[in-house]
């Protein structure tokens, strides 16, 4: 089962609206014509398809998505208006990817840069984890773990220690996938049974410089996706693509 995620499209209602390095629209188009490909089984937007949170950008979003030869999900991010978003296309908790199941979390908190699952939210978690032993994708928007990036680890997952208590109750979440930080990124969360990868990939828009105690826009770095290929088992592989432009 071949997973690939995109994330951080951040379009605008126009489509010849700029960036502050290119225009988006034109940028996810490009990265979805190299993603089909790589023939996904599966692709997750994990959050921020929109920049102006207008329903002209979601729209956008799923004309462009709609090139892809293969189902896709999305979930919002900071920057997104979940009503408008839900009304183009529904935002489903969970998806069926065969021998894995993958759980989408919504982190946004409305108004807010960083992001929260919320008490609720954990104890649904909780008892989806529950109820199945096959291995889990935990996918999110914001990252549940420092990057090394200051401004960006200011702007993370706030109940953070929250969500990994859940998470470390069940040794088949495997990995989590998340966006928000423009960039190729990978840790490891040890837990109690084991340990959850952590990845994040490039934005389909602009990228962030890594290690940056500021904001700061990757000048030499394009945009890109991050290939998961899920195997039975509990196995993986997983490595990111960058696309010329």
């Amino acid at each position: 089962m071949r997973l690939i995620q995109l994330s951080d499209c951040h379009l605008y209602a126009d489509p010849m609206a700029r960036s502050r390095r290119g225009l988006p629209a034109r940028q996810l188009e490009a990265v979805i014509a190299a993603v089909d490909l790589d023939r996904p089984d599966l692709v997750m937007v994990t959050g921020d398809i929109a920049q102006d949170e207008s329903e002209g950008a979601y729209r956008l979003a799923t004309e462009r998505l709609a090139a892809l030869d293969c189902p896709w999900f999305w979930l919002p991010g900071n920057h997104d208006d979940l009503a408008l978003m839900s009304a183009e296309r529904e935002v489903l908790a969970e998806v069926d990817a065969g021998a894995w199941r993958v759980l989408k979390l919504n982190t946004q908190i409305p108004g807010e840069a960083s992001g929260r699952v919320g008490e609720d939210a954990l104890a649904a978690l909780d008892q989806r984890l529950g109820q199945e032993l096959r291995p889990t994708v935990i996918v999110m928007h914001h990252p549940p773990m420092a990057v090394g990036s200051a401004w960006i680890d200011a702007l993370g997952l706030e109940d953070a220690d929250d969500f990994w208590d859940v998470v470390g109750r069940y040794p088949q979440v495997k990995m989590v996938l998340c966006g928000h930080v423009h960039q190729a990124f990978h840790g490891t969360r040890a837990l109690p049974d084991g340990q959850v990868e952590v990845y994040a990939c490039p934005a389909t828009s602009d990228q962030f410089l890594p290690g940056s105690d500021e904001f700061a826009v990757d000048e030499a770095s394009r945009p890109g996706y991050r290939v998961v290929d899920l195997k039975r088992g509990g196995e993986w592989l997983t490595w990111v693509e960058r696309v010329e432009l």
